[in-house]
C-alpha cells in the first residue's frame, strides 16, 4: 500500500511539474525562476492532497458507522478500513517528504525574485528591487513567515511521532500532535499571499511576441516594413536577465502584439483541498464533545495482577459492539489528554454495564490508578452507588471500531493475543458468554501468550465459564483454548480448583506458529479463516507472514491487525 501511494504522489508531482515547466501562461515567471517555480508548485498539489486526506482517518465516528452499517457490505472493502492508522502515518510521511522539497525550491525561488529582478515585468516580481535581501522574502511576508513557522511545526510533530518518544513520553507526542490545528490556520495564511503569478491574456500577448508600443528584444534590428509603419518608436534595449524567447530563434516570422503582458495570482487551491476534510473533522469533533460531555457512572474497580486494572461504569444510552473501543478522559489526571482502551466488556440487553482493563505502565495510568484506589496494592473496590462521588469524574468518548468486529463474522476465526492484547478479544468471549447461536462464527482458535503466570489470572473465570458453558450445550468443539506461558523456571500451574479446565490448556514456551497453521488449515479445508492479532510486532509480521502463505489443503487465512506497540 505504502508503494502504491507513494507512486501516485509521484506520478502527481510529475504531471504538476510538465504543467509549469511547459505552461505558456508561466512562461516568463518560468523565465525569472527556472525549475525552483515547477519543483515548488509540484511539491505544493501532492501537499495539498495529503493535507486534505490525512484528516480522514483520524474522523472516528465516520469510520465506525461505515464499518458497522450495511453500506460497505464487501468485507474487503470494510477491512480496507482497518489501514486507516496506516494510512495517517504514510500521509503525514508524504507531507514530511515533499515539505522538504517544496522548502527547498522556495529558498531558490527568494535567490532568484532576488538577483533577476526586472523592471519590465514589477508585478511578476517577489522582490521589491535586485539585490534585495532573499531573508526579506522568507521572515518579512506573510507566505515567508508562515511557512517558516509550519516547518517548525511539522518539525515537532514529526519528531514527537517518533516510537521512542511516543514510548517514553506520550505527553509530548499528545501535545505536539495537537499543533495539527495550528498548522492548518497557518497553511490557510500561507496560500493567500499569491506569490506566484501566471499570466492571463495569452490571445492579447502570446509569449515572446513584438510589441511595436514598446520593443522587447536587445539588439534586435527592426524591420524595415516595422520601421516605416511605426517610426516614431525607438528601440529599447532588451532586458539582459531575461532569455530570448525560442519562437525568435526558430521562426524569423515575429508576431505582433499591442497589449503588454497581465499577471494575476491564482485563487488559493489549498482552500478546495482542505476546507472540507478539516470542516468534517470540526463537525466531528463537536459531536463527540456533546457526546461526551456527561460523567459516566463508576461502578467497580478492580485491581487484577501484574498491574492491571479493570473499571466498570454506566452511561445512558451506550452502545457497544465486541471488539470496538472508547477513549478516556479523567480532568483530574490531564485537562486535555486522553487515552484509547478496548472495550472488555460490552452492555447488552440484559445489563448495561461495560469495561475496560488498562495496564499501568505510564504516568497519566498510574495518577489514575491512584485517584480510583485509596491504596495501590488493594485489590478490590466495589462501592454502592451512593458513594459514587470518591470517584473522579470520567468521561467515555467512543465507542469507535478497530478490526476485531469483523471476529464474529467469520465461521472460523483464530485470535492470536500477547498480553495485555487480549483486551479486544475479551469483549468478543464475553459475547459469546451471552449466546454464540446468533453469529456466523462456528469455531474459534484462542492463542494467548504471557510471560507470567499471574497474567492469565486477568480473564481465567471469563474463559473457564465459557468453556463450561460450552460442554453443557454440547459444543465444546466451538472453542479452541491454547495459552503459553514464554517465561517460566518451570511448571507452573493456575492456582485454584476452578481453573482445572485451563491447566490442561497451558504451555510452556511459545507457539510453533508454522505447525498451528498447519493444523488448523488441515482441519478446516476450503474455507476462509480470519486471523486477528493484537500483540508485539514480532507475533504480528509472523502472523502476516504466515497467513499470505500458501498451503495444500485449500484454506485461506485473512490477515488483520492492530498493535499496541
Amino acid at each position: 500500500f505504502q508503494f502504491f501511494w507513494l507512486s501516485l504522489n509521484v506520478w502527481l508531482f510529475g504531471k504538476t511539474f510538465l504543467l509549469y515547466n511547459q505552461g505558456l501562461q508561466y512562461y516568463y515567471l518560468h523565465q525569472m525562476l527556472g525549475l525552483g517555480l515547477c519543483i515548488s508548485r509540484a511539491s505544493a498539489s501532492v501537499l495539498n492532497l495529503n493535507c486534505c486526506l490525512i484528516l480522514l482517518p483520524m474522523c472516528r465516528v465516520l469510520l465506525a458507522f461505515l464499518r458497522g452499517s450495511q453500506k460497505v457490505a464487501s468485507k474487503k472493502t470494510r477491512r480496507l478500513l482497518d489501514k486507516s492508522k496506516t494510512f495517517h502515518v504514510t500521509c503525514g510521511v508524504t507531507i514530511c517528504i515533499f515539505s522538504v522539497l517544496h522548502v527547498a525550491a522556495h529558498l531558490v525561488n527568494a535567490l532568484n525574485f532576488s538577483e533577476n529582478y526586472n523592471e519590465e515585468f514589477v508585478t511578476l516580481n517577489a522582490a521589491n528591487y535586485r539585490g534585495e535581501d532573499p531573508r526579506k522574502l522568507l521572515f518579512a511576508t506573510v507566505p515567508g513567515l508562515t511557512g517558516v513557522i509550519m516547518v517548525l511545526v511539522l518539525f515537532l510533530m514529526f519528531t514527537a511521532s517518533t516510537y521512542a518518544i511516543r514510548v517514553s513520553n506520550y505527553d509530548i507526542f499528545w501535545y505536539t500532535h495537537n499543533l495539527f490545528f495550528v498548522f492548518y490556520m497557518l497553511l490557510m495564511l500561507h496560500v493567500s499571499g499569491g506569490v506566484l503569478k501566471y499570466q492571463t491574456n495569452l490571445e492579447e500577448h502570446p509569449p515572446g511576441c513584438f510589441n511595436p508600443n514598446k520593443t522587447l528584444r536587445q539588439n534586435l534590428t527592426v524591420p524595415k516594413a516595422f520601421e516605416e509603419l511605426f517610426s516614431d518608436y525607438t528601440t529599447e534595449p532588451f532586458p539582459e536577465d531575461l532569455p530570448v524567447p525560442e519562437p525568435f530563434v526558430q521562426n524569423s516570422f515575429m508576431r505582433v502584439c499591442s497589449k503588454e503582458p497581465k499577471f494575476q495570482s491564482h485563487f488559493p487551491e489549498t482552500w478546495f483541498w482542505i476546507s472540507g476534510p478539516l470542516c468534517l473533522y470540526c463537525v466531528e469533533r463537536l459531536y463527540r464533545y456533546i457526546r461526551s460531555n456527561k460523567p459516566v457512572t463508576i461502578t467497580s474497580v478492580i485491581s487484577h495482577p501484574s498491574n492491571v486494572l479493570e473499571v466498570r461504569m454506566m452511561k445512558d444510552d451506550f452502545e457497544a459492539r465486541p471488539g470496538q473501543y472508547v477513549i478516556l478522559h479523567c480532568p483530574r489526571v490531564s485537562a486535555l489528554e486522553s487515552h484509547p482502551f478496548t472495550l472488555t466488556m460490552c452492555p447488552t440487553d440484559t445489563k448495561a454495564t461495560f469495561g475496560v482493563h488498562l495496564k499501568v505502565v505510564g504516568d497519566w495510568t498510574e495518577r489514575f490508578r491512584d485517584l480510583l484506589l485509596l491504596h495501590s496494592n488493594q485489590d478490590t473496590e466495589i462501592l454502592p452507588i451512593f458513594q459514587q462521588r470518591r470517584y473522579p469524574k470520567l468521561y467515555v468518548d467512543g465507542p469507535f471500531g478497530s478490526p476485531f468486529e469483523e471476529s464474529l463474522n467469520y465461521e472460523v476465526s483464530l485470535c492470536v493475543a500477547g498480553g495485555i492484547g487480549v483486551t479486544p478479544f475479551a469483549s468478543v468471549l464475553n459475547t459469546l458468554l451471552d449466546g454464540w447461536k446468533c453469529y456466523k462464527l462456528r469455531r474459534l482458535y484462542f492463542i494467548w501468550v504471557c510471560r507470567d503466570i499471574e497474567s492469565f489470572r486477568w480473564f481465567a473465570d471469563l474463559l473457564c465459564m465459557l468453556h463450561n458453558k460450552l460442554w453443557q450445550e454440547n459444543r465444546p468443539d466451538y472453542i479452541n483454548i491454547q495459552l503459553y506461558l514464554s517465561q517460566t523456571d518451570g511448571i507452573q500451574k493456575i492456582i485454584g480448583e476452578k481453573y482445572q479446565a485451563l491447566n490442561s490448556r497451558l504451555l510452556i514456551g511459545r507457539p510453533r506458529w508454522k505447525l498451528l497453521f498447519d493444523d488448523i488449515a488441515k482441519c478446516n479445508r476450503s474455507l476462509t479463516i480470519g486471523v486477528f492479532c493484537c500483540g508485539p510486532n514480532k507475533i504480528s509480521k509472523t502472523l502476516h507472514k504466515l497467513s499470505n502463505s500458501s498451503n495444500s489443503y485449500g484454506t485461506r487465512f485473512e490477515y488483520n491487525k492492530e498493535s499496541f506497540s
